[in-house]
């Protein structure tokens, strides 16, 4: 069996957006978004300026991250190593946007669905090669099976030396780049300023094209006009001013010598916002509130009344049911919720976040039961050994969600556990305590801590993806 990837030549690479082009004419790629585009770097202040240009796209990756976290499988690694997908199944959770380093996904605004480059796998099938490869005009895209010693992909790899984007993800890409460098492949090498050519659509084009003018003043026209003016007047000065002139023109490159993004794709922005902050906050309200009553009643340190019992129990079932909504909300097909159920990718913490809060919604409204019904209290306490441990993993799952999630510095944060852990218990203790001692100081103390875990989650989920990826 082949395994098929990539090898982009920057030496020859000439930035003029051919295969971006075929590959949106390929596959209808909706205005906005891309499946592969192309990257400009400047470095240098003119006349002494150079530019680089580097292809990218998916990796197809041999450990894919996006398709451990993708819930229902829509993501998955062929047996020829292409990484395809299949929108029938995708819910638009955008877990795998987030899990890839390399942003090479999107969410098709027409479908819903995420899409990302899939080798033009339909082509692969029936022996022709990639769009982008077919139309490149200078061959800087080679494409073929890395396997085969003999094919042209593997003797570029072997005749010279090759970098990948982003190693120390350990998803072990199969593109690679030859003659790549540091500031290119680096995502960090270089700020996300918006002042680039067409660096942010978004703020500058269709809808938002009467914003353009006002984003003139970011462009750095002034210096580059004085550079100009500079260079003319030394032409025909006296020596003793030309090396003034000199001077002020060293000074001017030295202050601008780092580089920059002349042309990039536009930024996705915040992929989980408010409702995934507010579902996180809701869920650590639902779970640690009767985590922190059942621990402190078996411990012999609460009496539940039946009042006390009502209370904490509405709360988790009521918080859980919003909690709920909030999940729903943040789906782009929430039609297809139930796919999470019917197709779970077991490798995924949202299928096993999503069984767990079922079970834990389960042992609320079995314990709901025993006081509706007047059934026999030692049910209550049979169900607390249950709901503790379920209680505890709902408040916490989605840690290891974002762990799962390589494209971000969340995978990195091996104390993110611990984090919501805590998190969940102070939210479940600061809930529970007007519960257990009403007062105006203790609803006041309820309201401070429920505001702080607010703002910290919100904190926790938006920061990492705000950092660039490409």
């Amino acid at each position: 069996m082949a395994n098929y990837g990539f090898v982009i030549d920057n030496r020859t690479c000439i930035g003029c957006h051919a295969c971006t082009v075929a590959c949106k004419s390929e596959h209808d790629v909706p205005i906005g978004v891309n499946r592969t585009h192309v990257k400009y770097i400047e470095t240098g202040t003119y006349p002494n300026s150079s530019r680089e240009f580097s292809v990218h796209r998916c990796n197809h990756c041999e450990d894919a991250p996006c398709t451990t976290i993708c819930p229902v499988t829509a993501l998955y690694t062929r047996g020829d190593g292409i990484v395809d997908f299949d929108d029938e199944r995708c819910i638009g959770c955008k877990s795998c946007m987030q899990a890839c380093p390399y942003d090479a996904l999107y969410i098709d605004p027409n479908k819903g669905t995420a899409a990302k480059c899939n080798y033009c796998a339909h082509r692969i099938e029936n022996s022709y090669e990639p769009a982008c490869v077919i139309v490149c005009p200078t061959q800087s895209i080679i494409s073929g099976d890395l396997d085969d010693p003999e094919s042209e992909i593997a003797l570029r790899i072997l005749d010279n030396d090759v970098m990948v984007r982003k190693p120390e993800a350990g998803t072990k890409p199969n593109l690679f780049y030859v003659k790549g460098s540091e500031v290119m492949l680096n995502p960090q090498a270089t700020e996300r300023t918006g002042a680039g050519m067409w660096s942010e659509q978004e703020l500058g084009v269709g809808h938002f094209a009467k914003y353009a003018d006002a984003r003139l003043s970011d462009a750095d026209t002034p210096s580059m006009l004085v550079q100009l003016a500079l260079e003319k007047k030394a032409r025909n000065a006296a020596p003793r001013d030309q090396a003034i002139i000199r001077d002020v023109a060293e000074k001017l490159v030295n202050e601008n010598v780092n580089p920059k993004r002349a042309y990039d794709a536009p930024s996705k922005g915040i992929l989980w916002g408010w409702e995934v902050s507010a579902y996180i906050w809701t869920k650590a309200i639902a779970s640690g509130t009767y985590m922190i009553a059942m621990l402190m009643w078996l411990s012999g340190n609460l009496v539940m009344t039946d009042q006390l019992w009502w209370a904490v129990l509405g709360v988790g079932l009521v918080f859980l049911g919003v909690t709920g909504i909030f999940l729903l909300l943040d789906l782009d097909r929430p039609e297809r919720f139930l796919y999470v159920f019917l197709r779970p990718n077991w490798s995924s913490w949202l299928v096993r976040g999503a069984y767990i809060i079922g079970g834990y919604g389960a042992v609320l409204s079995m314990s709901m039961a025993v006081l509706l019904f007047d059934l026999d209290r030692t049910f209550l306490e049979w169900l607390a050994y249950a709901g503790i441990p379920l209680a505890f993993l709902t408040g916490i799952y989605t840690a290891w969600l974002l762990q799962q999630a390589k494209g971000r510095s969340w995978a990195r944060d091996s104390t993110l556990p611990l984090k919501f852990t805590i998190e969940t218990a102070v939210v479940g203790g600061a809930v529970l305590l007007p519960l257990v001692s009403p007062s105006v100081v203790t609803g006041i103390i309820s309201a401070v801590v429920l505001l702080l875990a607010w703002n910290h989650g919100k904190h926790v989920v938006q920061g990492p993806q705000l950092e660039s990826l490409i």
